[in-house]
């Protein structure tokens, strides 16, 4: 059976995962998932391990979520729990992570990229949040954006679920440097070396200082985003706009009927 996630150590301190689902544009089904997170616990039982660089193989980093999978109610629960694990695995791992980001970064795979340190993405990468398309709600990751690009921002990428390039997440901070085609994995291994400059401790306490000041109870966080992402994963909503991917048209949205209140109408005790 084919690994969905490869691990490397690349030299003394410096070890690579790649996500090996090319043909699927690294879809996040469940295996990957469980494999992705295996594979960083491992890496982290080995001090001399220090950087973790996160790549995905074939032209797209990451797709997203495998809708073919998230489709079937029955593994609605599990998978967002399996996202969310893998979300606060990433950001909370003692591993230095920078994400060597190509083709596209698209919601789960967006997410992906943003619980690492440091985000790399080749010019021309797509990036987004296009959940509410889907008749989803990108909760999980929210927690993630509203510490790394401003609120109303993240109101914009969350509410329009557009995508945009490298630049346009560069400008807004959300990830760290654009590199010319072809070269993202060498500039993250040379930013790798940057990282181990620094003292092991002092870095590691230095990431740890970062997230408790930024994310303070992330965890906590992706509990009660769980909620909100169920709830829109067990939709009649949810359910067209994956039945409209798959048929490859618009989705045919059902707005709510309005109702109205008489004007002299009194509350009701």
């Amino acid at each position: 059976m084919t690994s969905l996630v490869l691990t490397e150590t690349l030299r003394p301190g410096v070890c690579r995962l790649t996500l090996n689902r090319g043909d699927k544009r690294n879809a996040l089904s469940s295996a990957l998932l469980r494999q992705l997170c295996d594979a960083v616990r491992a890496l982290e039982e080995d001090d001399s391990h220090r950087v973790l660089i996160l790549r995905g193989a074939g032209s797209v980093f990451c797709a997203g979520l495998d809708l073919q999978e998230a489709a079937d109610t029955d593994n609605a629960q599990q998978s967002a729990q399996l996202v969310g694990e893998m979300l606060h695995t990433v950001y909370d791992t003692r591993l230095i992570t920078i994400a060597a980001v190509q083709g596209a970064a698209i919601a789960g795979g967006a997410g992906l990229m943003s619980a690492c340190d440091f985000v790399l993405a080749e010019a021309g990468t797509k990036i987004g949040y296009p959940e509410v398309h889907r008749g989803l709600v990108a909760a999980l990751v929210l927690g993630l954006l509203c510490t790394q690009v401003p609120r109303r921002t993240a109101r914009e990428m969350l509410l329009l679920g557009e995508i945009f390039d490298a630049d346009r997440a560069a400008h807004i901070g959300l990830i760290n440097r654009v590199c010319d085609s072809g070269t993202t994995l060498e500039r993250a291994d040379e930013l790798a070396d940057q990282v181990l400059l620094g003292g092991p401790q002092a870095v590691r306490l230095s990431k740890q200082a970062v997230n408790q000041f930024t994310g303070d109870d992330f965890r906590a966080q992706l509990s009660r985003a769980l909620d909100g992402h169920l709830a829109a994963r067990d939709s009649e909503e949810a359910n067209e706009g994956f039945a409209a991917f798959f048929e490859k048209r618009p989705p045919a949205w059902q707005v709510p009927a309005a109702t109205t209140v008489p004007r002299n109408s009194e509350p009701s005790s």
